[in-house]
């Protein structure tokens, strides 16, 4: 059984996440990292579209990271585009991170993290039912709580539901 150790210090943990990135993806693979002390000072960081899937393998395989477990994976209507949210976690080591991907609202497509992390399955195709974010590479994508006759995408800002009668 692994060994309980204090929590790392999130900023420097961050950092060296950032650092690992930008060391193999370049800096512009990674913006806006912070510690988000509203979710118990969450080390969070947005990641590039472009090298999301690398970025995630990296993150998954690298052994100061170890993100062996997606925690939590949702899409949010920001109006200007859509943002694709993950919290990774590490049972090995005592750290969790939260990752943002940016998709664009005319063109809303995101690399597929499932052969990464097989529980992202559902969950990408909960945010492609619920709001038209196209998983890139994901081995079933279709609509999962909404008939597949369904128009739109009812999470969307945009969505004007059909309410004839009603």
């Amino acid at each position: 059984m692994a060994e309980h150790t204090a929590l790392p210090d999130a900023q420097s943990f961050l950092d060296r996440v950032v650092a690992l990135l930008r060391e193999r993806f370049g800096e512009s693979a990674v913006s806006e990292p912070h510690v988000n002390e509203k979710s118990r000072n969450l080390p969070t960081l947005t990641v590039a579209r472009e090298v999301w899937h690398d970025a995630a393998l990296l993150l998954r395989d690298h052994p100061e990271t170890d993100f062996s477990f997606l925690n939590n994976l949702h899409g949010t209507d920001m109006g200007s585009y859509f943002d694709v949210f993950y919290v990774l976690q590490s049972f090995r080591h005592p750290h969790l991170l939260a990752v943002h991907v940016r998709a664009e609202r005319d063109n809303p497509r995101v690399p597929s993290v499932v052969d990464v992390w097989p529980a992202a399955d559902w969950a990408e195709r909960e945010t492609y039912d619920l709001l038209g974010i196209v998983f890139e590479g994901h081995p079933d994508l279709r609509r999962i709580l909404l008939p597949e006759d369904w128009v739109g995408h009812p999470l969307r800002k945009d969505y004007v539901p059909y309410d004839e009668g009603v």
